[in-house]
């Protein structure tokens, strides 16, 4: 099948298809004779597997460990479960920090008085002021 048709089984756009071949994400897939790109089933599975892969936030190097892991049979969960971790934490520690920003934008929102009076304790802040 076509890059297009791969994108639409996959649910992964074709730009980013072609991202993930350059980096290596996945392996580069036979050619027809007319040159075209000749996905696989087992490409389309794959891009599923990245999609829900980064979809739950993983970053695309940790893809690529659970991709490696997903085809060593040999595998111990416990890596696996490792890369997992990490993404936890990461997205953790990323909620720390939204939790940050929204409550210091809720407070400078409280202190504006939305009103027509040009001083404003949000663009204050923001001046560094």
């Amino acid at each position: 099948m076509n890059i297009g048709e791969a994108a639409a089984r996959s649910g992964v756009p074709a730009k980013t298809i072609r991202y993930y071949e350059d980096i290596g994400l996945i392996g580069r897939p036979a050619r027809a004779e007319n040159g075209y790109r000749d996905f696989s089933g087992t490409d389309v599975h794959t891009l599923r597997f990245i999609a829900r892969a980064r979809g739950l936030g993983f970053s695309v190097r940790e893809v690529g460990e659970l991709l490696s892991l997903y085809h060593d049979h040999s595998r111990a969960s416990a890596a696996v479960k490792a890369v997992a971790e990490q993404a936890i934490n990461r997205i953790d520690t990323k909620i720390g920090e939204l939790q940050s920003m929204r409550s210091t934008l809720s407070d400078l929102a409280e202190r504006c008085h939305g009103d027509q009076r040009p001083d404003c304790p949000i663009l204050d802040d923001l001046a560094g002021s």
